[in-house]
């Protein structure tokens, strides 16, 4: 195991950790925009120092990576993150530092695997993106998608590719955290479909090599 790895998972649960406190910060004004401005000054001063912890952990992956510019390119969702702070829902993504952490405790089979990915990836997409879009569609103009309640069945239909059609996104910002939703459902059933393919596959080679020739 390199020494990357080894810091990997040392922070895996402490960036996780950080990740939660990082979506408290960031729903709590947006699922209640009259919070008080001294509680909302608080907690922008506390997602803006979560993110220097991202950026000091990616500062510190990229020293201890024996080929930087390697580790960079395969890390680029980490490194965009940090590096583009304006792009504040996005950092949400930093929560998928919890599917690693599964992954470690899932099945060994491929099954098993598979329901641990679909299952996080699918509660993830949907609770995060109803935040974003909650945080860029409520105050705008002739916005459809005004509560949380609105947010979650929205994200629900794009996610699943289903696209009911009666709440939608009116903005620019909006438009683009639907488009990343889209993109994850499309994903997430053509891993599914993919994996179940592939394990029905095994099973038949496994029967034809067990049954006598």
């Amino acid at each position: 195991m390199s020494r990357v790895e080894r810091w990997e998972r040392r922070a895996e649960v402490p960036l996780l950790l950080l990740a939660l406190a990082f979506v408290v910060a960031y729903a709590w004004p947006v699922l209640h925009p009259d919070v008080d401005p001294s509680l909302r000054q608080t907690l922008t001063l506390l997602s803006w120092t979560i993110w220097a912890a991202f950026a000091v952990d990616l500062g510190i992956r990229l020293a201890l990576a024996e080929h930087r510019r390697r580790y960079a390119l395969s890390r680029w969702y980490d490194v965009a993150l940090v590096l583009l702070p304006v792009l504040r829902p996005l950092r949400l993504l930093r929560l998928l530092v919890l599917v690693r952490i599964l992954d470690r405790s899932a099945a060994s089979n491929l099954a098993g695997r598979v329901l641990i990915y679909a299952a996080s990836v699918a509660v993830m997409a949907v609770g995060l993106g109803a935040l974003a879009v909650l945080d860029v569609e409520q105050d705008a103009a002739s916005a459809n998608i005004t509560t949380f309640g609105d947010a979650v069945w929205w994200a629900c239909t794009t996610v699943t590719t289903v696209g009911y059609g009666d709440h939608y996104p009116v903005t620019t910002e909006g438009r683009v955290v639907a488009a990343a939703l889209m993109m994850v459902g499309i994903g997430l059933v053509g891993t599914v479909m993919a994996s179940v393919a592939s394990w029905l596959l095994a099973r038949i080679d496994d029967q034809r090599n067990e049954s006598p020739a």
